[in-house]
């Protein structure tokens, strides 16, 4: 029952206009299933890159944006980019957003090493201080102090650019504002394991403002939940989220001094459903998670046949 004419009407409402309704949006229809359309998709980018007179040096230092990012168990942060100018190779060091690195491997779509990219070419690159975000911009560098130096400042830029109002903290505030009559707003964190999921969570939950109640996600990124994000959600009387996620270093102790709470979940639809609860002031009795111990990873052997240890 798939209705493309329907699909475009709908993007109209969004400013996307399609060059068939006048616009200059270019639309290819194409089906995975019936197996049609690619053809003419592989000849409408051709045709715009010979309009557009698409090119990019590959003698230049190595530009790209970050599609996706995500933190991996096994290997750190992942960063997933579509290189747009020059060569970025494997061992470059690099700025992406406010993360840095020098790049310790590097692969292609279908998983295989590659040594260098250029223009037009998607990589997945490992070896970030932290989690980018989707569209951030990557530069190769020439010095990793410099990379360093520059990271620090823009993580610094980001810190003194979120609110800082001091309220009540925690779940107390939302249900003593609950209580009244009126709209109150509902401060969220969110923190997840990739990006995908981070705007998936942010979407789902600010579908669920009503007139009285309003969610707002004051902040979303990929990671384990820090310090900061526990700062953050004290000043701005906000709950944190955690999906796939735990807390890093001290986070928990801050979280437990601030009465910050925090709430894990690793199905998206679990944690709108507890807000929703919350939201109409019936959440169930909490369920504590209590750490039994804590370790820390010294070091990581390969064995063939046996994989990481």
């Amino acid at each position: 029952d798939a209705n493309p004419t329907k699909v475009l009407q709908q993007l109209m409402q969004h400013d996307v206009v399609p060059e068939e309704f006048g616009g200059d949006t270019l639309v290819v229809r194409v089906s995975a299933k019936a197996r049609t359309g690619i053809e003419d998709l592989l000849e409408s980018l051709a045709l715009q890159n010979e309009i557009l007179d698409l090119k990019a040096d590959p003698k230049k230092p190595g530009i790209g944006t970050v599609f996706e990012a995500k933190l991996d168990k096994g290997r750190g942060a992942v960063a997933r980019v579509l290189v747009q100018e020059g060569i970025v190779r494997s061992g470059d060091v690099v700025l992406v957003g406010s993360a840095y690195g020098r790049i310790r491997a590097m692969f292609d779509d279908r998983g295989k090493p590659l040594d260098k990219a250029g223009p037009s070419t998607p990589v997945e690159i490992l070896g970030l201080s932290g989690v980018p975000n989707a569209g951030d911009k990557l530069y190769v560098c020439a010095d990793l102090r410099k990379a360093q130096e520059v990271s620090e400042q823009l993580q610094i830029i980001d810190k003194m650019s979120r609110p800082a109002q001091q309220q009540m903290s925690g779940l107390d505030a939302i249900a003593r504002a609950l209580q009244k009559d009126g709209a109150i707003t509902v401060a969220v964190v969110v923190k997840a394991d990739a990006q995908g999921a981070v705007e998936g969570l942010k979407q789902a939950l600010t579908q669920l403002s009503t007139d009285k109640v309003q969610v707002r996600v004051i902040h979303g990124a990929v990671g384990a939940i820090t310090e900061t994000d526990v700062q953050l959600a004290s000043a701005s009387n906000a709950v944190i989220i955690g999906f796939n996620v735990r807390p890093a270093g001290k986070a928990q102790a801050a979280a437990d001094e601030q009465k910050v709470p925090l709430k894990f979940y690793n199905v998206i639809y679990e944690a709108v459903d507890e807000m929703k609860l919350l939201m109409v002031g019936q959440l169930k009795p909490t369920f504590t998670e209590k750490a039994l111990g804590k370790a820390e990873v010294r070091q990581v052997f390969n064995i063939t046949k046996t994989g990481l240890v």
